[in-house]
């Protein structure tokens, strides 16, 4: 069967984000602690007291992403701005005509856009804006900037050109921007892996990605200040045996990609690694769709468990659009 990784990586992330927002904000002893227990499969309720299956903003930025690639056959920033601004207010790309969990600076970023739209101002620049909200949406990028590599042998110049100017449209600060860098370079690595007859194990791949992406942004020595943030990446055989009580789950964009790679790393399923992070707590959803992204990938689509893929909320019309695209 051929490979789609547009199907493959979104419903990998749209339906990690979806696992994870019954618990989003608990702690992972509060999860544990319940009368239920940790997170075993899709639940309903939550903080926003949703139906199982329901996906959040992390879905929603994404297939906003995803919907402008496909009417603009190209990454159009402004377009995908317009689109994000449509979600916030009009609740366009969510699962039932509202958006809900908008992240501040993300919320931020629409309001300047809408009163003012210049998608070189709009994105916030400040080191404390650096939280997760460009990395949990940037995936439909990725698979666009890959393509474009294979088929035109676009320079990796060209690509994360096009990635920072999408991550910066809402957090512009080099930081946030590099992460989406090198969740790309992890994303080509992992489809370039899945591709090959035997198909190497999920912590090389990544490790590959990862050193693929240092050694691009090593090349501008203003960029090793910022590269030292990621320092747990750099060695990631060590960075697996780290114990589940110093992986970090917060908002900060460094925080939730070390928990998504460590999911990976310490997991050989799509359905365990997505368990895992969700029941590590914070921002359950939003470390889920992250590494559900690169799980996808990996694990393929036909490796999401059926029972979950059955509840997710318009779950043709992602399917519909990721099947348009192979």
């Amino acid at each position: 069967m051929k490979k789609n990784i547009w199907l493959d990586g979104m419903m990998g992330l749209v339906v990690g984000d979806a696992l994870g927002v019954p618990v989003q904000f608990m702690t992972r002893e509060e999860i544990k602690n319940r009368p239920e227990g940790g997170v075993t499969g899709m639940e309903a309720g939550g903080i926003y007291n949703m139906p199982e299956g329901t996906w959040s903003d992390d879905s929603s930025m994404a297939l906003a992403t995803l919907a402008s690639i496909i009417e603009k056959k190209e990454a159009n920033p402004a377009d995908i701005m317009m689109r994000f601004v449509k979600w916030e207010l009009n609740g366009e790309y969510t699962p039932f005509g509202e958006a809900f969990d908008q992240g501040n600076t993300c919320s931020s970023a629409i309001y300047r856009f809408a009163k003012l739209p210049d998608i070189k101002t709009c994105g916030s620049t400040g080191e404390y804006a650096n939280g997760n909200g460009a990395l949990m949406r940037i995936l439909p990028a990725c698979l666009y900037y890959y393509n474009r590599q294979k088929k035109v042998c676009a320079s990796d110049d060209e690509v994360i050109e096009g990635i920072h100017a999408i991550s910066g449209l809402t957090h512009n600060h080099i930081r946030s921007k590099m992460c989406c860098g090198i969740y790309y370079f992890m994303v080509k690595s992992i489809i370039d892996g899945v591709m090959k007859d035997s198909k190497p194990v999920v912590g090389a791949l990544l490790q590959k990605g990862i050193d693929d992406g240092l050694k691009y942004y090593g090349r501008d020595i203003s960029n090793l200040a910022e590269m030292v943030h990621l320092g747990r990446l750099f060695h990631l055989l060590e960075f697996r045996n780290v114990p589940e009580e110093e992986i970090r789950t917060t908002g900060y964009v460094i925080d939730s990609i070390e928990a998504a790679v460590w999911c990976l790393l310490t997991t050989d399923s799509y359905r365990d690694c997505m368990l895992r992070a969700v029941n590590l707590g914070d921002d359950t959803d939003t470390v889920a769709a992250i590494a559900g992204g690169l799980a996808g990938l990996y694990y393929g689509y036909e490796a999401i468990p059926m029972d979950w893929l059955a509840v997710i909320k318009k779950y043709e019309w992602i399917e519909q659009m990721c099947e348009g695209l192979e």
